[in-house]
């Protein structure tokens, strides 16, 4: 999302680390290349000013002028500003533990708000919680419906119930959740098309009749400056408590993400990273700044692999690695794995000092799933044994992955190329253990 601002930043900087030292006129001209590409990237004007503001007053300070490294100081200024732009110090969401408790989600049709409460269920059922969701928009035709299906398939039941208004289907669904001892309860309300007098006095019935622990904002990052006007309005009629910010994965410029907090007050709570059931994240906002900064986010990158990794498997596949024994069902698992984390783009970008070399490559995502399909043609043994798949099971394998001869060909030397390699680095290891070994002998 933040690919056109991040460039402008990077280029920023690197003027910056040009120069010999830093006066007040080159930092000035400097941040209004910052404003520029702020309001480029559809950040509020008043934001876009005010974060300009802060950042020259600190970087003009005498501590940036006389430092040995002022380019770096500054930087230092503009990624904790942004961080503090962004939210500061991400607050974890409290809830209480005696008692049911329950968050709304608000938001404007074709948000992304029922999904977005699917995926906040299943996030909060990681963390211990009993959640269930309750069906309180029935103006848009398939919404308990679809509410139903996404509850179905994340095994989370879903409170609904025809012919009556949404405020009392919200009323007997807490009545229900309480009864049976759920933990959470997640409110979808009817999205609009526009700020209408009468859906947010629904709205309003909804969260006073709920109670509600949270009110989430759902805003469609795709909508940039719009979705910072609906905010506001939204924010004037209920109060809400945090921001859930969908389709993160998109290729807007990300001026909503960088304005919503400076407009409203609230921070952002969750970003929505993919459409899949578990493509929902804590917002953190240093991280986000320092990869709008071009500083990348291992951080994220570390989490996520541990979220998709399984220790027993890492532990059996580097045996195998040492032993020289990896087969294609192992390469299969590892890259499943790697698909669990989201798209090879984004975990590029959060490798620091890579995304910015990488930026111009294209990612060929459906090279990997030609990969998959190839090996998922494969029987147990040729997986096992891959040298046994001469010409004739070369082309039933691509037959029957759709793939061409010459896919299984590529994917068949990568594996092999792949294996040398591993096989070169335990030669490697070993002599240095040897060489080790002797060395610890020598008396000295």
């Amino acid at each position: 999302m933040f690919e056109e601002l991040t460039s402008r930043f990077e280029s920023v900087f690197k003027k910056l680390r040009g120069q010999g030292r830093l006066t007040g006129e080159n930092i000035a001209e400097s941040l209004r290349d910052v404003r520029r590409a702020l309001l480029e990237a559809d950040v509020n004007f008043k934001v876009a000013r005010q974060f300009v503001e802060r950042v020259q007053q600190k970087a003009e300070g005498a501590e940036v002028l006389k430092s040995i490294t002022p380019a770096q100081q500054v930087i230092k200024v503009v990624h904790d500003e942004m961080t503090e732009l962004l939210g500061g110090a991400a607050q974890p969401v409290r809830f209480h533990t005696n008692r049911l408790n329950t968050i709304v989600l608000a938001g404007l049709q074709g948000s992304g708000k029922t999904t977005a409460c699917a995926k906040l269920a299943l996030h909060f059922r990681r963390q211990d919680h009993r959640p269930i969701l309750i069906a309180c928009d029935t103006h848009r035709a398939a919404a308990v419906e679809q509410l139903e299906t996404l509850g179905r398939s994340l095994g989370v039941p879903t409170y609904t119930e025809a012919g009556k208004s949404p405020v009392e289907i919200c009323r007997n669904g807490l009545a229900h959740a309480r009864r049976e001892a759920f933990t959470m309860a997640i409110v979808d309300t009817a999205g609009r098309l526009h700020i209408d007098a009468e859906m947010m006095a629904e709205l309003k019935a909804i969260c006073g009749e709920a109670k509600a622990d949270e009110i989430y904002f759902v805003a469609d990052a795709m909508t940039g400056q719009d979705a910072v006007n609906v905010a506001s309005e939204f924010h004037r009629e209920v109060s809400f408590t945090g921001v859930v910010l969908t389709k993160m994965d998109g290729d807007a410029r990300g001026g909503a993400a960088l304005s919503i907090l400076g407009v409203t007050g609230v921070p952002i709570r969750f970003v929505g990273v993919s459409e899949k059931p578990d493509g929902l994240e804590l917002f953190h906002a240093d991280r986000m700044a320092s990869r709008i900064l071009g500083m990348g986010d291992i951080v994220t990158l570390v989490e996520r692999a541990q979220e998709a990794a399984n220790q027993e498997d890492a532990r059996r596949i580097e045996k195998k690695i040492r032993r020289n024994q990896l087969t294609l069902q192992d390469f299969l698992d590892q890259l499943r794995q790697v698909r669990k984390m989201g798209s090879l783009g984004d975990l590029v970008s959060m490798i620091p000092g890579v995304g910015a070399q990488l930026k111009d490559a294209t990612v060929d995502e459906k090279a990997l799933r030609r990969v998959e399909a190839a090996i998922c043609s494969m029987t147990t043994r040729e997986r096992e044994k891959p040298s046994i798949i001469d010409g004739s099971r070369r082309r039933r394998i691509a037959t029957g992955s759709g793939t061409t001869v010459q896919d299984v060909n590529r994917l068949l030397n990568q594996f092999e190329s792949m294996r040398t390699m591993f096989k070169r680095m335990n030669k490697v290891a070993s002599r240095r253990g040897q060489a080790a070994a002797m060395r610890s002998l020598m008396p000295f």
